[in-house]
């Protein structure tokens, strides 16, 4: 089995990680519960032992599906991502809080829903302006010392966000959004993040479906995509047609266009893992499939070249989705 040590944190994980925010309706829709946990099942069998999740994943829904799966599995073999960042309101609103008392509320209950006695890894989801840094440092820090939660980190931080929190704690491990079709990180976040040490494990690698290669441009969405430029008209059209032209290399090494792009992806130097959001046992066979895979610079390039694609209509970023 694969292993890959994230970063500073010493935590020993798959280079292909479960994330769960599929089972976020409020995003994706409804979606079977006994799919995701048969896949939860399959993914250890197939060598995973990461799983990402987070409170705000249908509001504890996905942190329970998570639990009722992995009770079957042994613990210790096991890493939990969770992470912390809402608070969240009885008519379904939330707003963020960060605040000491909030995180130690949150982690209880995620403790609980998850039903572990220590999160392996837990994240800030988003950055808090209105909590002290040392007060959510410090809670951090308390946490850790009571053993319910193993390391820290961050996600959805920009470079300087991360260097800030950095001054007050540990933070080892960091998820940022990436993929080849948007990988932005690359010129500030990854290279400090690999002069550091630090852990990354990169979510949506697969852009949300569009890098699988299954979709032709004339598809539509009742999710959240149906309002995402691009998923839409032209740039969909064209992005499908530029993922569609990698196929010939991704069979050349006996993979499918999606193990392509995820091989693609922890070739980066600066990536430990890429979280993959799955759905179904199908999807996480497949993903599992990339684990120890490689190809070559020029084919590589090639990649990145063909998926880029400098004819791509021009739209504004869109990276408002709030996960």
């Amino acid at each position: 089995m694969q292993r890959v040590t994230l970063g500073e944190s010493g935590l020993s994980v798959s280079p292909v990680a479960f994330g769960t925010w599929q089972l976020s309706p409020r995003f994706w829709g409804e979606q079977s519960k006994e799919d995701a946990q048969a896949a939860m099942k399959l993914a250890f069998d197939r060598g995973i032992n990461f799983f990402d999740t987070a409170d705000a994943y249908g509001d504890g829904y996905a942190e329970t599906v998570l639990g009722e799966a992995i009770r079957e599995l042994p613990r210790d073999e096991l890493v939990i991502t969770t992470k912390v960042f809402n608070h969240f309101n009885p008519d379904a609103s939330r707003y963020p809080d960060l605040s000491p008392g909030h995180i130690v509320e949150r982690c209880e209950a995620s403790l609980g829903r998850l039903g572990i006695d220590t999160i392996d890894l837990y994240l800030l989801h988003f950055y808090d302006e209105l909590t002290p840094l040392a007060d959510v440092a410090e809670t951090l820090e308390k946490l850790r010392n009571q053993g319910k939660v193993r390391a820290i980190g961050v996600s959805n931080h920009t470079v300087e966000q991360l260097r800030a929190q950095r001054r007050f704690g540990p933070y080892s491990v960091v998820q940022p959004a990436y993929s080849l079709i948007d990988p932005a990180i690359e010129q500030d976040l990854l290279p400090f993040c690999q002069a550091e040490n630090l852990g990354v494990m990169v979510y949506s690698p697969m852009h949300k479906g569009l890098l699988t290669g299954k979709y032709r441009g004339t598809e539509t969405f009742d999710d959240f995509r149906r309002s995402h430029p691009d998923f839409q008209g032209e740039r969909f059209q064209h992005l499908c047609d530029q993922v569609q032209s990698i196929r010939p290399i991704a069979e050349r090494y006996g993979l499918t266009i999606c193990q392509l792009v995820v091989a693609a992806t922890l070739m980066h130097p600066a990536i430990h893992v890429a979280v993959c959001g799955i759905k179904t046992p199908e999807q996480i066979a497949e993903a599992a499939g990339a684990m120890g895979q490689s190809i070559g610079r020029e084919d590589y390039f090639a990649v990145r070249k063909a998926v880029l694609g400098s004819a791509a209509p021009k739209l504004p970023d869109a990276k408002g989705q709030q996960k």
